[in-house]
Order: C-alpha cells, then structure tokens, then sequence
C-alpha cells in the first residue's frame, strides 16, 4: 500500500454498509438519493472491488451493462420493467444491478411480483439489485425483502475535495483569480453544506463566472443555492439574517445566554468536548421581541435562518403530514448548521389532545415525531421555538432534554424601553439625543416592544401632516392614543407570569426588571 492510500479517508458509512450488504448476499437494496452521478461513481468502485459486473436500468434507455466509460449490451428491448427483470434473472455471472427510478412502477402489482420472485432467486447467486430513487417507495409485500439505506449529503470532506478539484483547474487554466486563505475555504464549504455534490459545483462554478474569482465574499452566493434548496422544498422559509442582537433592545440575560452557545458551534468546540446546542424555547407576552430574536440569533451566528410553518406541515392527505415532518426535518438538516424557527408552536399543536377523536392521530404522530428529532437530533439545527400562550403546550414539550433552555419574555422594563426607543429612532433616522427617553420611558410603561415601535411610527405619521420633523410631542400623543395589550389582556398576562415564575428563566436579568406593582393593579 502506498502512503497516499494509506493516508486516504475512510469511504462513508452508508458506502461501507452498502459493501457489507453486497457481501452478505443481500438480494434488494433501496438507495434512496438525488445524488445518480455521485452513487454511479460509488457503484462502480463497489462492482470493481467485489469482481461484478456492472448493469443499470432506466426506463429510457433499457439494461445496459457499464464498464468504466463504455456501455455495451442490452437497451431498447429491456425498457419496459417486466423485461427488464427477466433479463437479471438470466445473468449467468454475478452482477450489481441499478435500477434507477423504478419507484413508479412499484405501483403496478405484475411488477411488484416480478421483484418479489426475483429476490426469492437473487438469494441463490452473487447478484444485488440496487433501486436508486429520490423518494421512497416500498409496497407491502416487498417490505421484508427489502433492505433501505437514505444516502446522506456529501461530507465536509468531501465538498472539500471538489473545490480543490475546481480550484486546481481554475489555476491550471488561468480562468480566474483564486484569493483563498485556508479558514476562508473553510468557510465557503462550511456555506456549501447541505448542497449536493451537483448544486455544489454549480455555486462554485456561479461565484467564479460571476465576477472571475473565487473569494471569502462569494459565501453568501453560495448560501443564496441553499436558500434555492429550501424554497423548493415548499415546507421551510428561507429568512436573510439581517438584524443581529444588538437591534433588540432588553433581553440581557437571554442575549448573554447567547452569545455563550454560539461559540458551541465548529470543531474546537466538538474537540474541547461540547455538544451542539439544541436550542430553546421563548415563552412571553406578544410582542415582546421573542421573533425578532429568533431572527437576530441566525445574524449573530452567520447562520442560515429557517422558519417551520406548521400549517404547511398539516395536508389533507392521509399519511402525507407525518412524511411532510420528516421531509421538513431532512431539509432544515440538510442545510445544517442553521437555526429553525418554530413561531407560535402552540397553534399547530392545538388538538393535540383530541388527536385521535377528530384526525385520526395525525397531530399526535407529527407532534411525536417532532419530539423524537428534538431529544435524538445530532445535526447542527438550532431550535428556535416561541409560544404565547402555556395551554396550547403539552408537559412533553417543556421536559429538559427537549431544549437547552426556556425562557421567559416578559413586557420590557423602564431601561429596556429607553433602549428600544433609542433603537426605533435611530432606525427611522431620528438622533436619540433630542428626545427625552427617560419620560417616554415612563409614559410607555405596560407597552410592549412591538407597540412601541408602532408608537414611533404613529409619531412620524403625525410629524408628516403636519409638515414638521418628529418631535418629542409628536411619540407623546402616539403613546396617549395606543391602547396597549397589558390592558385588554391584563389578566392573562398575570396568570402568564404567575406560571412562568418557577418554571421558566428569565430573558431580562432581576436588576433591570421593574418591581413595581403587578399589572392587576398598575393598569387597574
């Protein structure tokens, strides 16, 4: 063995149970993958080290037999599927056979016997068969004969691998300029993580044609494909990250707890013996900044920002809900690391404890398996759920293990609001300076960090038509004409913090929070 064998990586784990299952004599082996290109290269190492011979079906162009670049043998006659397995069943010399996307046609019963038969053969010889297909689909009677591996996107390993290959070619032809520091290349296949081999090549190819080089700024064109890889998945939202932490005011505890996990993400971290986060849940008045802050994690960390829709999880078709999940949490994994944002998981939990009497247990086995990712999930997905109101929540849900932490997110205190007028008015333009925070402070008390932003553009609405700049009278007589929700929903905010009080941590630190009188009475 050379020493550029022996320093070679070790193939992939799904690769080395996909050799044992040839070894073993395995009849029918299911791959599930997108990935035709990347398994064909795979397939063909695989034959060559066990002395096969290499076959592979589709239905355009038949049963052929593949011997490195050449293809011999078979074609149109074998097109039709009944055929085409009578045909393995003739091969005298052992085989690996791909069939590829012949999930269709397991819908026809005359197939799915075929198959059925020629396993009972199979056992008898050398020869696998391989059904390669992006989705999958397994009939009843072939669930026992079947063995069914999920083919995992390329490794950090491998991506690296290819943009080596691009970037060799790319100097040997003097195509472009590669301006690359090694951490920079990291980064760029760090960004490239959850692509295909396939789309991988494209983002590259893309950031290189679009400017002629290949730099540390071309990793948000290649996170724009994941976005692509997220929209076509039709369940996930793909959010830009654009305001980090500093654009939410309050929160000190929460922000601090934050800023201490996101150093857990990276190989420095895996090394010194952390896991990855998991991720937490806000619970808290509406408005009180829990979305923002779901969005401003995903700035802070340079991470992609994912937005779990429940409804969209939820169809009409029966069985299609539990496989909308799953799919859902392949996505959001696949494009790892990123953050999940759950926003009020509450409302597509409702039901949850009449599943059974009124959908049959759907909302049950999707809440189940959401849970199941929650507690097992090894993918570097941060978790951010947010919920307003603690009925809708079943006790599994808030059990440790689930989340790293709980947080509540109560109304803002006196300098919690200053901080969020300074933010809204800088934001809008305004110099801070010129406005007296410390009363607008006061007059906002009760006021949520949503109202307060109304607040202030009420006030330039105000400043508009009168034909002036904003001024501190202008917010003043915004604050007097709003109605906050501290006083239509005064009780439920106080039966709110009366259950948080011992179950949950606070966002905002005992030193900053107002210890005045509890609403029943401030707002009486």
């Amino acid at each position: 063995m050379t020493a550029e064998a022996s320093s070679a990586p070790p193939p992939p784990a799904f690769v080395r149970e996909l050799d044992t299952l040839i070894r073993a004599r395995y009849p029918l082996v299911y791959l599930v993958s997108w990935e035709e290109q990347r398994l064909d290269v795979i397939l063909e190492d695989l034959a060559r080290s066990h002395g096969k011979e290499l076959h592979m079906w589709s239905v355009t162009r038949g049963l052929r037999r593949v011997e490195g670049a050449r293809v011999t043998g078979g074609g149109d006659g074998t097109r039709d599927p009944i055929d085409a397995l009578g045909a393995v069943a003739k091969l005298g010399t052992p085989s690996l056979v791909v069939l590829k996307d012949f999930h269709p046609y397991l819908n026809d019963p005359t197939v799915v016997r075929s198959v059925r038969e020629l396993a009972q053969l199979l056992k008898t010889t050398f020869t696998t068969l391989v059904l390669l297909s992006p989705t999958l689909t397994i009939p009843c009677e072939l669930e026992k004969e079947i063995s069914v591996l999920d083919v995992p996107l390329p490794t950090f390993a491998e991506l690296g691998q290819l943009l080596r290959e691009i970037v060799q070619v790319v100097r040997r032809t003097n195509r472009a300029t590669i301006d690359l520091q090694r951490g920079e290349a990291e980064q760029i296949v760090k960004a490239a993580q959850g692509l295909t081999l396939s789309e991988a090549e494209n983002a590259f190819a893309k950031a290189i044609a679009t400017d002629n080089r290949l730099d540390a700024t071309d990793i948000k064109l290649i996170l724009e494909e994941k976005r692509q890889v997220i929209r076509k998945s039709g369940l996930l939202e793909y959010y830009p990250a654009e305001d980090s932490l500093t654009g939410v005011g309050g929160l000190d505890h929460l922000k601090a707890w934050l800023r201490t996990r996101g150093v857990a993400f990276g190989e420095a971290a895996r090394r010194f013996g952390l896991p990855e986060p998991k991720g937490l849940l806000l619970l808290g008045v509406q408005g009180c900044g829990k979305s923002l802050t779901a969005k401003a994690v995903a700035a802070q960390w340079s991470l992609p920002l994912l937005r779990l829709d429940m409804g969209r999880i939820f169809s009409g078709l029966v069985g299609s809900s539990e496989e909308n999940v799953r799919k859902a949490i392949r996505v959001a994994e696949s494009v790892a690391p990123a953050v999940l944002w759950v926003d009020e998981i509450e409302k597509g939990l409702s039901g949850l404890g009449s599943s059974g009497a009124t959908d049959s247990g759907v909302t049950a086995r999707v809440f189940g398996a959401l849970l199941t990712w929650l507690q097992e999930k090894t993918a570097p997905v941060f978790v951010v759920a947010t919920a307003n109101k603690i009925e809708g929540l079943p006790p599994e849900l808030l059990r440790k293990g689930r989340f790293d932490e709980i947080f509540f997110v109560d109304l803002p205190a006196a300098v919690e609001r200053r901080e969020i007028f300074d933010i809204h008015l800088r934001r809008r333009r305004r110099d801070p300076a010129t406005f007296d925070l410390e009363v607008l402070a006061r007059r906002a008390e009760g006021f949520s960090g949503a109202e307060i932003e109304q607040a202030v553009v009420a006030a330039l609405y105000h400043a508009f038509a009168a034909g002036t700049d904003l001024a501190q009278g202008h917010v003043e007589q915004a604050l007097a004409e709003t109605h906050p929700l501290s006083r239509t929903m005064k009780e439920e905010i106080t039966r709110l913090r009366e259950w948080a009080k011992d179950r949950t941590r606070p966002a905002t630190s005992p030193e900053t929070t107002e210890q005045a009188a509890p609403l029943s009475s401030r707002f009486a």
